[in-house]
């Protein structure tokens, strides 16, 4: 395989891309989705089995009722058609994390369908439409233990942990997404994350992707610029955030122009995205649908979702994002591209809990979405990885509304609060952060910058108030930034007035 690979814009140039997501969420029932067992995150390794998730002889699945009803609901808010009558089948297939040796999962007849849900990118929208949303459940986890990549290939041993077998999946596959061109990164990032915010808001799922309770798969595949034909499929497992979605499209529609224009084929198959070098490799040649043999579950009987119930769940349906969106816009006094830079920084939902801990919105604004996205991106994580809350980011705003600190020193505090040095007020406290407005001390201070600028000073007296600036930068810099600025202007007027 050739090593260099196209650039991104020469392989736009020459080919045109096609998408396909599939979107795996974990549902956060209180048990399991055929049994009783918990679902809690980070429980030791196999405390959450039982016979029936562990795939015993003699066990019988019985569904998880909540997780129907977050189905349901998921189904609606992507617009989708609810089943009258659906039912699960056997997905069959053999790793050591299928406790069963098969998946119950649904195949022909979902419990959702038809939908769509509309992204923004950069002012542009795309409408991406919904294939399905069906019910499974999901495997358990490997770990390789040993070598470098902790992957299979090279580990001394592997150890299997089952507490995950058997939680609530719902999985949303799109239809095929065309016509994006050299956006379709950037789409697949928007879609990824404008469904991971109205799954928030559902309140059916944390939706942390770090730590698997949901993730992506992207479909990419590519055909020369204006065939109306889709070319040969790859699929990247288990993406796990929204930079990666975007990094692993762009990634992929690279390395296959490559091979194209090198009159290669693409191989069909599932491949593994890296984070730490930005890269792809091969997993194994992909199955298709008659390769897993699927056929109905025999000890689950099928749903018919009473249309009644149906009904009711809609009409309790939160507001859709579009409506959110906006009336948080109008409520904020955002402007259209203040608010397109909150979406493209998936700081919607950060903003609101800011503003409602007692913040601005426009402080909350500037913070998430230029001081702190900078550091996210710096660090390659997503902006609610960040080690701070919104309850955080406003205490420290409050501290600057206060005049406790002041933006440059409220820099240095969220310094602190990243590092891990606690609160806002205490690393204040800790680092001596506090702004100087004892006036001994800046009288003291600005008698030394006026004497140090004795030009600046004269300008002054003979009523250029605007030269006062530099005055105040000086004294600024003897306080190492802790001086109260406004009071420092003061003291200077009334030390050179004529």
């Amino acid at each position: 395989m050739t090593t260099t690979l196209m650039s991104y814009d020469d392989a736009i140039a020459a080919f045109d891309p096609a998408m396909g997501l599939e979107v795996h969420v974990e549902l956060n029932t209180a048990t399991k989705m055929f049994c009783g067992c918990p679902t809690e995150f980070g429980a030791e390794p196999n405390t959450q089995t039982c016979p029936t998730c562990l795939g015993l002889p003699g066990s019988l699945p019985v569904v998880n009722r909540k997780a129907v009803e977050s189905a349901i609901r998921i189904g609606l808010a992507l617009n989708c058609e609810i089943a009258a009558w659906c039912r699960f089948a056997r997905k069959n297939y053999f790793y050591p994390d299928m406790p069963k040796n098969f998946q119950t999962s649904q195949y022909d007849e979902p419990i959702a369908f038809d939908g769509f849900l509309d992204v923004e990118v950069e002012g542009e929208t795309f409408r991406v439409e919904i294939e399905r949303a069906h019910m499974e459940e999901d495997t358990g986890k490997s770990l390789h233990v040993g070598g470098s990549t902790g992957r299979i290939q090279g580990a001394d041993y592997s150890l299997v942990d089952y507490n995950r077998a058997g939680i609530p999946l719902i999985e949303i596959v799109t239809r095929p997404i065309t016509g994006m061109g050299a956006k379709a990164p950037a789409v697949a990032r928007a879609y990824v994350a404008t469904l991971r915010d109205l799954l928030l808001g559902l309140g059916v799922s944390d939706v942390r992707m770090e730590q698997g309770s949901m993730r992506c798969d992207v479909n990419l595949s590519l055909a020369p610029s204006g065939s109306d034909k889709l070319g040969t499929r790859t699929e990247t497992k288990n993406v796990n955030s929204l930079r990666s979605v975007e990094r692993a499209a762009r990634y992929e529609v690279s390395r296959q122009a490559t091979l194209l224009s090198a009159g290669e084929s693409i191989l069909q198959e599932t491949r593994h995205w890296h984070e730490d070098t930005g890269v792809t490799t091969s997993g194994r040649e992909k199955s298709d649908a008659d390769d897993y043999r699927y056929f109905p579950e025999p000890d689950l009987v099928p749903m018919a979702p009473p249309t009644e119930w149906v009904e009711e769940l809609r009409a309790a349906l939160p507001e859709p994002l579009r409506v959110q969106r906006a009336r948080l816009q109008a409520v904020w006094g955002f402007t259209d591209l203040e608010m397109r830079d909150v979406v493209a920084s998936d700081a919607v939902g950060l903003i609101e809990q800011t503003v409602t801990a007692g913040s601005s919105a426009q402080a909350a604004r500037k913070w998430w979405v230029s001081e702190l996205t900078r550091r996210a991106n710096e660090d390659g994580i997503e902006l609610a990885e960040l080690p701070i809350t919104p309850q955080q980011v406003a205490r420290i705003q409050a501290l600057v509304d206060e005049g406790s600190i002041n933006d440059k020193l409220a820099r240095q505090v969220f310094d602190g609060v990243l590092a891990g040095e606690g609160e806002p007020d205490g690393v204040v406290a800790a680092r001596g952060l506090a702004v100087v407005s004892d006036d001994a001390a800046l009288g003291e201070a600005v008698d030394r910058a006026i004497a140090a600028n004795p030009d600046v000073a004269e300008k002054i007296r003979d009523g250029k108030v605007a030269a006062a600036g530099a005055l105040i930068g000086a004294v600024m810099a003897q306080m190492r930034g802790q001086a109260d600025a406004g009071r420092v202007r003061e003291l200077i007027l009334e030390k050179l007035a004529p």
